[in-house]
């Protein structure tokens, strides 16, 4: 079993230049992981606490994605909000679910948390140390800083599985592999859709005589620094927002949003209110020093436990830097705001799950290859991590000569798996955690009481499995 303290500073820095090398651990690596994200990390560590060797391949230093900044395992390079922690949203219940299985991002999150009011945040640069810490210091696991380009690579011969968890950003030529294996030598269509990146600017840059300190309906509470703008103010922003230059895609690709991560500038385009009704809804912020609700309000959230750096929430961009610089210094309270990192863009890649995969997420053209993560058609932080922690479960059970039954779609993670099974109606599009994917309850209830039952249930469920499957 991994060491689950707190790597003390002398750990943590040494995670940062000292990589596992082949043959450093006790165990024989049965099951190649590619990828060391969320996902990957996730399978590599419930493997490994179920006694199965495992080599680790992550391509970062020698190779860095376009949105990754460090060779940390586990970086989180958009949002370090893992959303909210209540049992009445699916995204809550899941977390509920993950801690239960023993995962690893959620007691790392747990440990690295800071104030974001109903949410889960953590600090992001201990949050990638501690990961890494603890999966350089497991036994079980063996970490070797090499890209795989191809599912024939000379690197992965001699294992019993390999696991693709190599996320949305996975290099062109394992990306154009897979597509290979999937499709027949012609290649096959790869699916994608783009995600943007918002940006962080330093706290002692924003203006606090502006901006003011409180979470949404708890004004006494400093999770966030809150811009508020009047009608006038807002008008000008938008109409900035609309007119500034954008990155535009390459010739032969069309940008596809996910849409529960649209950039800013693409929602303003949806219409004059839709911010006010998204990322820049008031209700619930009054200014502390007038008392009102202003017409719209931008949020600031703590980057770090130190509050040294707020990323701007739902500010998601695919703007040119300059711009962005421009446009958001309109923001009142960031008139002389310093941009630690500008917002970006980069295609996510995702495959046709339930054409290409078995319901155990078995690759049906190359047996013996599995997929985890966000490259399956998951989207977003936690369903990544905890598809990679199901793959990880179900190889263990599986080379121990046992089968692992999935859970049932009543429970989250479930029916995230269930999405992922399921042909749809018209065109697969990923999908994060929601209630929606689950059995409708087959009653009338009001909305608020409609999310108790589905969480209620949820949990019920989880627990009725966990009891069956104990002895498996």
């Amino acid at each position: 079993m991994p060491n689950h303290n707190e790597p003390s500073d002398n750990e943590s820095s040494r995670s940062e230049s000292s990589h596992s090398e082949p043959g450093q651990h006790e165990s024989q690596a049965r099951v190649a992981v590619i990828g060391g994200g969320l996902a990957g990390c996730e399978c590599a560590h419930a493997l490994a606490r179920a006694g199965i060797g495992v080599r680790l391949f992550e391509m970062r230093p020698g190779r860095r994605s376009p949105a990754h900044e460090t060779d940390r395992l586990a970086e989180l390079v958009c949002s370090n909000s893992l959303r909210s922690e209540e049992l009445t949203t699916a995204i809550g219940v899941l977390k509920a679910e993950m801690r239960e299985l023993g995962s690893l991002v959620m007691l790392v999150a747990d440990k690295t948390r800071i104030p974001a009011g109903k949410a889960l945040a953590v600090d992001r640069a201990r949050f990638a140390e501690y990961v890494t810490a603890i999966i350089e210091h497991e036994p079980n696991i063996a970490v070797e800083r090499a890209e795989i380009t191809s599912l024939d690579a000379p690197e992965l011969a001699g294992f019993e599985a390999v696991v693709v968890a190599a996320g949305p950003l996975a290099s062109d030529a394992l990306a154009e592999n897979l597509a290979q294996a999937i499709a027949g030598e012609g290649g096959g269509k790869r699916l994608y859709f783009y995600d943007a990146i918002a940006p962080i600017v330093s706290r002692e840059s924003v203006d606090l005589d502006i901006a003011f300190w409180g979470s949404r309906y708890r004004p006494g509470e400093d999770d966030y620094l809150n811009c508020p703008m009047t009608e006038a103010q807002y008008d000008a922003f938008l109409q900035a927002l609309l007119d500034a230059e954008k990155v535009a895609p390459h010739e032969f690709e069309k940008h596809i949003h996910f849409e529960g991560c649209l950039p800013v500038e693409e929602m303003a385009e949806r219409g004059r209110l839709t911010l006010c009704f998204g990322p820049l809804k008031p209700v619930g912020l009054p200014n502390p020093r007038t008392g009102e609700e202003a017409f719209a309000v931008v949020q600031l959230r703590a980057e770090n436990a130190e509050k040294t750096a707020f990323n701007l929430v739902g500010f998601q961009t695919k703007l040119k830097y300059p711009e962005q610089e421009r446009v958001f210094r309109m923001i009142p309270g960031l008139e002389n705001a310093e941009f630690l990192r500008l917002g970006s863009i980069h295609r996510n890649t995702y495959v046709d799950a339930p054409e290409a995969l078995t319901e155990e997420l078995e690759l049906k053209a190359r047996p013996g290859v599995y997929l985890a993560g966000q490259i399956t058609g998951v989207e977003g932080y936690l369903e990544s991590a905890a598809c990679g922690l199901w793959v990880g479960l179900m190889l263990a059970a599986k080379l121990h000569g046992k089968a692992l039954a999935p859970p049932p779609d009543t429970t989250v993670l479930g029916a995230l798996l269930g999405h992922l099974r399921r042909p749809p109606a018209k065109s697969f599009q990923p999908s994060n955690a929601h209630f929606g994917l689950m059995p409708e309850l087959n009653r009338r209830a009001g909305k608020k009481i409609r999310k108790e039952l589905y969480g209620q249930r949820a949990r019920e469920a989880f627990a009725a499995w966990r009891k069956d499957t104990a002895g498996e």
